[in-house]
């Protein structure tokens, strides 16, 4: 009967801490405890989580109380003579049934959030995310933008051997992207999910968002964030090589704001919409060396190493009407190359064979121009096609690879490349 009632009062207060557990869990956050976030599923998930752990802790107390006190109190030396009972069939009834309630009182509040996270009607934006080795793809369904988030390139640099640079002095070490995922605040947003290659997951825990992205099948998730500010999450599949140097960066912006941010972005004068509020946290507009996002399908799964592709405008700017002398070409492709090639070709130009061949001395580098610029504009293989890059960054790239590393070849206007488009 000791036991029976044991059992019955850890029941009870099981589903008393139960009831209670999401008010003990607005308690202050502790750099122990999960985040709460930043939605109000992730808040509903972060008590749900409070509630079973203080559930846990009370039955856990109770039973090794119990079993502290029956080993201290019934030990051999204090009763020599054991008891000869067998069994009893209300205990068996009490230990069954208080469980059962208790796992009841836990599930219908888990099963109502479950529910509420696969319910993606009534979206006001839809965004297609897909993974790749090493990076996201995402697509603003409907608005005709899209772009590549990478590793940032300080990352990139700083993870390397023998590269000299203290990871310390790194900004968000291997937390920042090339091109973060801008969302409004306050809008429900919907998330199509899949892979181009292998399995990754897609996974920012202030949104309570974690969903596989898998080649071929699209799994469905949703947000709606509301605060301003960044979130940072990874890839949660063990996809490869590099699967630890592909970040997620979520910038949330007031709704106007992102208006305005999606609006330079697509090129669109901001001054139609009406008068916008400044941009605080939105990527600045694209320059010369900022590029467009490659809007063809990634790399392949064989890929071994981090591709450095495109960055932040959706349009290729028009050529440049002068003739551009080879330094300044030389200087504008060198940051290009520097920023969207050489985590794969490496800044000596040398490659990752066999994934990624040397430069130096190549036969497309040394060749005809019009090869080297077709290859640059559609991609091979591996490598993903950069045709959304503006025709004076293409020009750039181009005659750096060709007039650097001991190669010796022509050099390549902006005009060359508009008429390699044709």
């Amino acid at each position: 009967m000791f036991k029976s009632g044991l059992v019955a009062r850890a029941g009870l207060l099981a589903m008393a801490t139960l009831t209670s557990g999401v008010a003990m869990a607005q308690e202050a956050r502790s750099e122990y405890n999960m985040p709460p976030g930043v939605t109000e599923i992730s808040r509903e998930v972060y008590n749900l989580h409070n509630a079973v752990f203080i559930v846990m802790c009370v039955i856990a107390v109770l039973v090794f109380g119990a079993m502290a006190y029956s080993i201290f109190a019934h030990r051999r030396s204090k009763n020599p003579k054991p008891a000869d009972f067998h069994e009893s069939t209300t205990v068996e009834i009490i230990w069954t049934i208080i469980p059962f309630f208790v796992l009841i009182g836990l599930a219908i509040p888990a099963a109502g959030t479950l529910i509420k996270m696969e319910d993606t009607r009534d979206s006001e934006l839809t965004v297609k995310v897909t993974g790749f080795q090493w990076g996201w793809k995402y697509e603003y369904v409907g608005q005709d933008y899209e772009f590549i988030s990478m590793l940032a390139s300080d990352s990139n640099k700083a993870r390397q051997l023998g590269s000299g640079i203290d990871p310390k002095d790194v900004p968000n070490y291997l937390w920042e992207v090339t091109n973060p995922l801008v969302l409004p605040v306050g809008q429900k947003v919907r998330f199509l999910i899949t892979g181009q290659d292998v399995i990754h997951a897609w996974w920012v825990h202030d949104l309570a968002v974690k969903k596989d992205a898998i080649p071929g099948y699209i799994n469905e998730a949703w947000t709606k964030i509301d605060e301003p500010g960044t979130f940072r999450g990874v890839c949660a599949e063990l996809c490869g090589r590099d699967h630890g140097f592909m970040p997620i960066v979520v910038k949330a912006l007031p709704e106007t704001e992102f208006k305005t941010w999606l609006a330079q972005k697509k090129g669109v004068d901001v001054a139609s919409l009406g008068k916008a509020p400044p941009v605080t946290e939105a990527v600045p507009v694209a320059t010369t060396t900022e590029t467009a996002a490659a809007p063809a399908e990634v790399a392949s799964a064989s890929a071994t190493a981090p591709v450095e592709v495109a960055a932040a405008t959706p349009a290729a700017a028009p050529a440049a009407a002068k003739v551009l002398s080879k330094d300044e070409l030389m200087a504008s492709g060198k940051k290009v190359y520097e920023t969207q090639c050489a985590a794969c070709h490496q800044a000596t130009g040398l490659g990752l064979p066999p994934n990624f061949p040397s430069l130096v001395g190549s036969k497309v580098v040394n060749g005809p121009a019009v090869e080297h610029i077709q290859h640059t504009i559609k991609g091979k293989n591996l490598m993903p096609p950069f045709g959304s890059l503006s025709d004076l960054d293409i020009a750039g790239a181009v005659t750096y690879e060709r007039n650097s590393w001991g190669n010796k070849a022509s050099v390549v206007q902006p005009s060359d490349v508009a008429a390699a488009r044709k």
